[in-house]
């Protein structure tokens, strides 16, 4: 049986899409366990992280980023290139093992199926026992499957969407409230709610949400 994941550990993981920026760097909790997915790699050094493992197929990483990793004692798990996880839900499996929240920074930008395709294995059920989010510039999705609190300003917008099938959502702190209600996949009703609290919270009865933050 797998070891529960560390409480009080943050891991950040770095995909392959767009560079992270300054602004999300400094974001980071002190001290966070980082894996790079494939050429993620080349922005986790970029931006000054040192990555723990690097875990992917390795076929867009740069030759001098993985040399460069593998002389500072990086972990490297090689994975082949036909395989049924994107490099993203291979780095997420590690990283769910070894603490009980995830930041993923570099997920979005270049191919639309690849952004589809993070943002659902994000939401996948399999990492329930972990607070993941995802950053995107001065926008972040935070994954929730039964409750979390949203750190916000007011007024800022929260998007709420169902993922996988219909979830029952409960929200404080936000301009249209939600009481065990049915939000559909199908639908548009989750969307642009507003913050009238610094921190709102969602609650899921049944199923899985995606509060976008932006």
């Amino acid at each position: 049986m797998a070891s529960p994941p560390e409480p009080g550990v943050t891991v950040v993981v770095v995909a392959g899409g767009d560079p992270p920026t300054p602004e999300e760097i400094a974001r980071l909790p002190a001290d966070p366990i980082a894996v790079a997915a494939d050429s993620g790699l080349d922005h986790a050094q970029a931006a000054g992280l040192a990555v723990a493992v690097a875990v992917g197929d390795m076929d867009s990483v740069s030759p001098e980023a993985l040399a460069a990793a593998e002389q500072a004692g990086t972990r490297i798990e090689r994975h082949p290139a036909d395989k049924d996880q994107t490099d993203l839900e291979l780095a997420l499996e590690l990283a769910a093992r070894l603490a009980d929240r995830v930041i993923v920074i570099g997920a979005g930008g270049g191919r639309l199926d690849h952004l589809i395709g993070n943002l659902a294995v994000l939401a996948s059920p399999q990492w329930s026992g972990v607070d993941i989010e995802a950053w995107q510039g001065n926008a972040q999705a935070v994954v929730v499957h039964h409750h979390r609190v949203l750190d916000v300003e007011p007024d800022t917008t929260v998007s709420l969407f169902a993922v996988g099938g219909p979830a029952r959502v409960t929200t404080t702190g936000l301009a249209w409230p939600l009481n065990e209600e049915i939000l559909d996949p199908l639908t548009s009703r989750g969307v642009s709610n507003r913050a009238t609290d610094p921190s709102p919270s969602v609650s899921v009865s049944e199923g899985v949400v995606l509060a976008v933050v932006s």
